[in-house]
């Protein structure tokens, strides 16, 4: 078994090509999505003293406007486009060929391992409670709220599964790949809102965010220099304003409850133009920020944050609805949202959501750190061993595409409905709690099982 490495360690170590900017940003745009959450959180008690769980945004409709930054999901699916093609590039040249079995393990196990821990936990607590009779609204609310950060997962491990294809396309057609996925979105826009073709808009869970994704590629081409950037940030924030002032698209770049449309579920036109203002805008701010992570204070931070964000983004929530339960337990009054009250105790809540955040990522990091093996998975010397890989790529794809579906319905349904059959509808099919959790454990087995048997092989 070999010995964790310390951040200080890691970051002594740090090739001097490495591109310290792309782990910044895949760190302040989960931290920005944290606190976006915390800040958003609205819980109120009625008359009754049930407690209900509200979204500021809705409360005060004119601070939606501020979606239009800290919507910063974009960047961290371009960021994953960046590091997904280096890393199948390097694992292609390893092995000598394509390796979709020992890619995908790879890349997910720093994903799925905590994600499944926090499926395991969650849906265990939520079983106790209600075969016990211990829920509670409280409670109740925040079995189905902490499962919907999962709809990342979801996504993400689409982005993975189709990295090898769409990186051909990169490859042999550079823009032309992205301005097609660009096309299929607003196609697909026009299909829904102009020709009322039904369940056309969930293509655009794929189009959009692969499109942006495939802005990753580029950059990792060195592809968005000299006047990319701003091309990307006028001509996105133009679309954007375009189509939020003059088509059926909301202001808001998170979805709202309620809301007919949402640019979020599915996502619009709107919000990919939305992700290519915003990737363009942190493309200007490349050079102070490759000044910033040069510092070796700052670098070891961003080091450090990076081996346990995924950690905290899983638990945040379940940290920030613990800070609310608390309050309700102690008795501590909760202001009307949005009023002086409330903007008083917002320093306060997030104060003691972050430090219950640390400890649960305390608790559970483990599942994102396993110990480096003692000896590589794969050898540094290419090898030519089509017959290895003969076989896992179908039983990966599948694992992954069941682990997809599974974590996209359970995000949709939440813990609550372990027991009682609550449903929800996952594009055209109506999924259940268990029936998810079954899924997503059912795609993990396979891609490891896939993963495990090709790195036998190849060894």
């Amino acid at each position: 078994m070999g010995q964790k490495i310390s951040a200080r360690e890691l970051a002594a170590a740090t090739p001097s090509g490495r591109d310290r900017v792309i782990d910044l940003l895949r760190v302040a745009s989960l931290g920005t999505v944290v606190l976006g959450h915390w800040l958003m959180a609205a819980v109120t008690v009625d008359d009754d003293g049930r407690a209900a769980v509200g979204n500021l945004l809705a409360v005060e409709p004119e601070l939606q406007l501020l979606t239009w930054v800290l919507q910063i999901m974009p960047v961290f699916f371009f960021v994953g486009g960046f590091s997904h093609a280096l890393s199948y590039r390097s694992l292609t040249r390893r092995t000598g060929g394509p390796a979709y079995a020992l890619f995908l393990r790879a890349r997910l196990q720093r994903l799925l391992r905590p994600t499944m821990l926090f499926v395991a936990v969650w849906g265990a607590g939520a079983l106790a409670l209600q075969l016990g009779g211990h829920g509670g609204a409280l409670a109740d609310v925040a079995a189905r709220l902490v499962a919907q950060p999962l709809w990342f997962i979801g996504i993400y491990l689409a982005m993975v599964a189709f990295t090898p294809p769409l990186l051909r396309l990169h490859e042999r057609y550079g823009w032309g790949a992205f301005a097609a996925l660009v096309a299929a979105a607003a196609t697909v826009d026009v299909l829904r809102f102009a020709a009322g073709v039904p369940y056309v808009e969930f293509l655009n869970f794929g189009f959009v965010w692969l499109a942006v994704h495939q802005l990753g590629f580029l950059r990792a081409d060195g592809r968005l220099r000299l006047h990319v950037p701003w091309a990307l940030a006028a001509a996105g924030l133009a679309g954007a304003v375009a189509l939020v002032a003059c088509g059926p698209y909301p202001l808001s770049m998170v979805g709202m409850p309620g809301e007919k449309i949402s640019n979020m579920a599915p996502p619009t036109a709107a919000l990919l133009c939305h992700g290519m203002w915003l990737i363009g805008a942190v493309e200007l701010l490349r050079g102070p920020m490759t000044r910033l992570v040069a510092r070796p204070r700052v670098w070891r931070t961003v080091i450090a944050a990076n081996g346990v964000a995924m950690t905290a983004f899983l638990w945040h929530l379940t940290a920030m609805l613990g800070v609310y339960g608390a309050m309700l337990a102690l008795h501590v009054p909760l202001p009307e949202p949005a009023g002086a009250g409330w903007w008083l105790q917002v320093p306060l809540r997030i104060a003691a959501a972050a430090a219950l955040t640390a400890l649960l990522v305390a608790v559970f990091r483990k599942a994102e750190q396993p110990a480096a093996p003692a000896a590589p998975a794969v050898p540094a010397a290419p090898v030519t061993a089509p017959a290895a890989r003969r076989g896992t790529g179908p039983a990966a794809a599948l694992g992954v595409t069941l682990t997809l579906f599974g974590v996209l319905g359970l995000s949709m349904v939440g813990f609550g409905g372990l027991l009682d059959g609550r449903s929800a509808v996952l594009v055209a099919v109506r999924v259940t709690a268990p029936v998810t959790v079954a899924m997503c454990a059912a795609g993990w087995l396979l891609v490891e099982r896939a993963g495990r048997r090709t790195a036998a092989k190849t060894a």
